[in-house]
């Protein structure tokens, strides 16, 4: 605990020499591999961005990884990124990776065993309408839990529209 305050001028300058070297290979390697790397589409999506963390947190603050390595190791990371991003162009490689968004309201009708499916309360679900500006039920069309783990609320008060197939195509139904 007495080692909390203190630092010595050779440390402080290696942590910092490190965040700026570590900042700038994010930022390069994100230009390089795109803006999917910090998008949330996806289980894999979110394992990277967490990755990421890690490795800049420790790269900047751990005498025992070194700046080379920490680059190295994001380096890494977006590249499995970038082939699993290719690869997610295949139905078999995305069923292995992602999950399927899965419906919790069919119209005004709550899927209650789709609801424990997801873990998602009631309290929950009404949080998410109310947020979505539902006034009444009937407004709804669809309420989707999307593989990001959001709630997506379909709704409008013109009941002659009805939601595109398009639109729920990947849509788990139980």
């Amino acid at each position: 605990m007495e080692k909390w305050f203190e630092t010595t001028p050779t440390a402080a300058l290696a942590i910092i020499l490190s965040c700026l070297g570590i900042y700038i290979a994010v930022i390069l390697f994100t230009r390089l591999f795109g803006k999917r790397s910090f998008s949330k589409m996806s289980s894999f999506d979110f394992a990277m961005t967490v990755a990421v963390g890690s490795i800049i947190a420790t790269t900047v603050l751990s005498s025992s990884v070194s700046l080379a390595e920490g680059v190295i190791g994001l380096f890494a990371v977006y590249c499995l990124q970038l082939i699993a991003a290719y690869f997610r162009r295949y139905k078999i490689f995305r069923e292995v990776i992602d999950n399927r968004p899965l419906l919790l309201m069919s119209n005004s009708t709550i899927l209650y065993e789709n609801l424990k499916k997801a873990r998602v309360t009631e309290g929950d679900l009404r949080s998410k309408l109310r947020e979505a500006n539902v006034l009444k039920l009937s407004q709804i069309r669809a309420v989707v839990f999307e593989t990001t783990g959001d709630m997506v609320v379909l709704h409008t008060d013109n009941e002659a529209i009805s939601i595109e197939d398009w639109l729920m195509e990947d849509v788990a139904l139980k």
